[in-house]
């Protein structure tokens, strides 16, 4: 009988032991699953921000800086406006003069519906 208590004893022991290593292991693996995600996400940061300096610079290459881009917006702009004066002033007195003429001259004539509501007495 004193060897079977012996040996759950040892069996017991055992299992505690196996047990335990089992634990240490969980915590391992959590441990490193924790660090890879650690490691995955300061590679997908160092990435991002890389990419984010190649779209910079292709940016500045191809359309310039933002201030670039608003001067020459305002430029255009300006340029559109003097145009629109210079329109205005080289057009100015025919426009006046075709308003007067439609002022001063008037043609009076009867309205191509009126016959159609007041028809003529025969």
């Amino acid at each position: 009988m004193a060897s079977q208590t012996q040996g759950i004893q040892q069996l017991l022991a055992a299992e505690k032991k196996a047990a335990e290593k089992v634990s240490e292991a969980r915590k391992r693996k959590t441990k490193r699953i924790k660090q890879a995600r650690e490691e995955a996400t300061a590679e997908i940061e160092k990435y991002r921000q890389e990419r984010e300096r190649q779209y910079k610079e292709f940016e500045y290459k191809h359309l310039g800086s933002k201030e670039d881009i608003a001067a020459r917006i305002d430029k255009d702009t300006q340029i559109h406006f003097e145009q629109i004066e210079s329109d205005a002033k080289n057009n100015k007195e025919q426009v006046l003069s075709e308003l007067l003429d439609l002022v001063y001259n008037i043609n009076a004539e009867v309205h191509p519906n009126y016959f159609v509501v007041y028809p003529r007495k025969s």
